[in-house]
């Protein structure tokens, strides 16, 4: 029943060789480009910002990177325990976007930017998180309308992010001061000379 389900969304949602090329563009440029962002704003987060606001930055920068380690080691577990061929792979739908034929479930891209959302909706404003959400939401789209990946691997994105954000908590609540402090030290070893120079904030 949920494998016919994920058919029947699948092709409602997939281009067509009559789509419009304009969408398809757009759809491409969302697919690759966007995930680029976690780790542009990531580093912005850590590297600028105003001096009261800094350090919870930073903390919500470990927070992020404890949740999307997590995150994409269920996802690499998910994949080996669960295999699944892409649309493509079955002869299902059409493809405009090179992809490997590895394993679909759960979509990578898909695990990554709504761990990445759900992050900031639990730990940083709802409006950014909900903003984010939003751009996770059009990369699950642009990637199933391409044909390079199921809904429910985006489901299944989700729930792995939910997961990953809870378990990232529990980990914070019980060494994430000392590793935070921790990786303090080691960028003002590393960044020392951007840090002396004004470049970044210490």
């Amino acid at each position: 029943m949920m494998e016919d389900l994920n058919h029947q969304l699948f092709l409602a949602i997939n281009a067509t060789p009559a789509s419009p090329a304009r969408l398809l563009a757009l759809a491409t440029f969302i697919a690759r480009e966007l995930i680029y962002g976690v780790p542009l704003l990531s580093a912005a987060l850590w590297l600028w910002g105003p001096g009261q606001k800094l350090s919870a930055q930073r903390q919500l920068v470990v927070k992020i990177a404890l949740a999307l380690a997590i995150s994409v080691f269920l996802s690499w577990l998910m994949g080996h325990l669960f295999p699944h061929p892409r649309p493509f792979a079955e002869g299902v739908g059409h493809q405009f976007l090179h992809h490997s034929p590895d394993d679909s479930y759960p979509s990578n891209h898909g695990t990554v930017s709504f761990t990445f959302a759900l992050a900031f909706l639990c730990w940083h404003r709802v409006w950014s998180g909900l903003v984010l959400l939003a751009v996770a939401c059009a990369i699950a789209w642009s990637r199933i309308y391409l044909g390079v990946h199921w809904p429910l691997d985006m489901v299944g994105g989700l729930l792995l992010g939910m997961l990953a954000c809870l378990a990232a908590q529990m980990v914070w609540n019980g060494c994430g001061e000392a590793l935070y402090r921790l990786l303090r030290q080691l960028y003002r070893r590393c960044f020392a000379l951007p840090i002396r120079k004004g470049w970044v904030r210490d």
